[in-house]
């Protein structure tokens, strides 16, 4: 009798089990069955922005739920990744940030209100970019990297650059030792904010993500001296790489998202499949050839992989640019 009572409650187990098991897996086939909310740490108009609401766009017309952006920016993405380290970790809040939060602050910061690892799960890429050098574009103003470096180093100058989020803080930093001129840094929330006030002339030079620059630069309104990819980008053929220039400066800019810590993995996969069919799409190519961007398709294994190695990445770039953390 009591092997047959163990036999019975077996059964009943492996049914349970099978029957959870089910359960997980129409929860994950039906996610997202209500409103996602994208989480930035920067300000609207950014290129993480444009990223991020192409691909809210493609996600809503192919599940019909609606996918909201929402900009929180400040404090080198500080306050966002707080917001969504703190979130409920079932899918709905989705952090859309680059390596400015997960691989360059723990270099910025001695201390940091999260931990870019264990309160996040990486998620997918969803954007590739190189940054370009830019001024404005009047006759005044450099024409190519070796008049602006003469610039920074005749006596008495006194050039400043801006920033709007870390890795534009870098490149201009690194710059700025490889020709041994200081110039006096202005930071700015976003990249669109620093790049007003460059047209205005309240600065004299900064690195902006191509995906802003890059009309501007187009219109004639910013003068492009120098993009840090490996190669020219394919929306301003003309403009020579920074290593072309004679600058050895190489730096890549991305985009990814990322959920809160214990989110269910079925679920992190679902959002992978989603996010990768809006960057794979007719409309998501388009837009990469429209900003000259590009994008590593990865699972949330390889993404997780890709952002081990950025964080040594920039921790070499940060202390390359003899930046010293707050």
């Amino acid at each position: 009798m009591f092997t047959k009572t163990q036999s019975l409650c077996r059964s009943l187990l492996a049914c349970c089990l099978v029957l959870l098991g089910s359960l997980a897996n129409a929860q994950a086939i039906d996610y997202p069955t209500r409103t996602i909310k994208f989480v930035l740490p920067f300000p609207s108009g950014s290129g993480t922005d444009q990223a991020a609401r192409a691909a809210a766009n493609d996600i809503t017309r192919r599940t019909g739920q609606p996918v909201i952006v929402e900009n929180k920016p400040g404090a080198n993405g500080l306050i966002a990744a707080q917001q969504v380290a703190r979130a409920a970790p079932d899918g709905y809040t989705v952090f859309i940030t680059s390596m400015t939060t997960q691989s360059v602050n723990p270099f910025l910061y001695k201390k940091l209100p999260y931990d870019p690892v264990a309160d996040f799960i990486p998620v997918a890429m969803i954007s590739k970019n190189a940054m370009v050098l830019v001024v404005r574009n009047t006759e005044d103003q450099p024409k190519s990297v070796a008049e602006l470096t003469a610039r920074m180093q005749a006596a008495g100058s006194k050039l400043s650059f801006a920033s709007g989020n870390t890795s534009s803080l870098v490149a201009g930093k690194t710059y700025s030792n490889a020709v041994s001129s200081p110039a006096l840094h202005v930071p700015y929330k976003g990249i669109p904010q620093a790049v007003t006030d460059l047209m205005a002339g309240a600065v004299d030079f900064m690195f902006s993500d191509l995906t802003v620059a890059n009309p501007l630069v187009q219109q004639g309104r910013l003068r492009g001296l120098g993009v840090t990819g490996p190669t020219r980008a394919s929306t301003l053929p003309d403009v020579p790489t920074m290593r072309e220039a004679g600058m050895p400066i190489e730096l890549s800019v991305w985009n990814g998202a990322y959920v809160p810590a214990k989110t269910p993995h079925a679920v992190v996969v679902r959002l992978n499949e989603l996010l990768n069919q809006a960057t794979q799409s007719k409309q998501g190519q388009e837009r990469f050839k429209q900003t000259g961007g590009t994008v590593d398709t990865m699972s949330p294994e390889e993404f997780a992989k890709f952002n081990e190695q950025e964080v040594l990445f920039w921790g070499r770039a940060v202390r390359g640019a003899g930046i010293q953390p707050e």
